[in-house]
């Protein structure tokens, strides 16, 4: 009777936790903001959105798919009259990664980061023209992530 109280819980927790390939998609829509220093909205910048996956273009404000990865995308907006904006939107594994490993003995946790669907991005990037910044979903959980300053080097002669 315990043995079968113990593989139906396994079961259960099978159910539950899934590969990230089976429930997340490669792609992942974020939403891409960019403001002056003051604070005040920079509409119609040029977005270049890069990551080992691939490269994406886009205006602000406005929403982007781009393909999930381990490795942290890169952000940089130009607009006539500012300074470019950087950010760098950390890329975190997803909690069905976890599962894949706890569970599926990695196999699963190997697909799904050569794939990129193991791992998200915050979903909100607010860029800041002439900074350059870290945005973490890990520092707020589902809150946006605060924008963390990291100076910018100066531009070469």
């Amino acid at each position: 009777m315990k043995l079968t109280s113990c593989f139906t819980a396994i079961a259960i927790s099978f159910t539950f936790t899934g590969c990230a390939s089976i429930t997340s998609s490669e792609m992942q829509t974020l939403s891409l903001t960019t403001h002056a220093e003051d604070g005040k909205v920079a509409e119609a910048a040029k977005c270049t959105l890069k990551n080992d996956k691939g490269t994406w273009e886009s205006s602000s404000p406005g929403f982007i798919s781009v393909h999930r990865s381990a490795e942290d995308l890169t952000v940089e907006c130009k607009k006539e009259g500012f300074t470019d904006g950087l950010l760098k939107a950390v890329s975190r594994a997803a909690g069905g990664m976890w599962g894949n490993i706890i569970f599926g003995g990695g196999i699963g946790a190997i697909i799904d980061h050569n794939k990129g669907n193991g791992y998200n991005y915050p979903e909100q990037l607010p860029v800041v023209m002439g900074k350059s910044v870290v945005v973490d979903r890990k520092d707020h959980g589902s809150e946006p992530a605060p924008v963390t300053p990291v100076a910018l080097a100066p531009a070469p002669k």
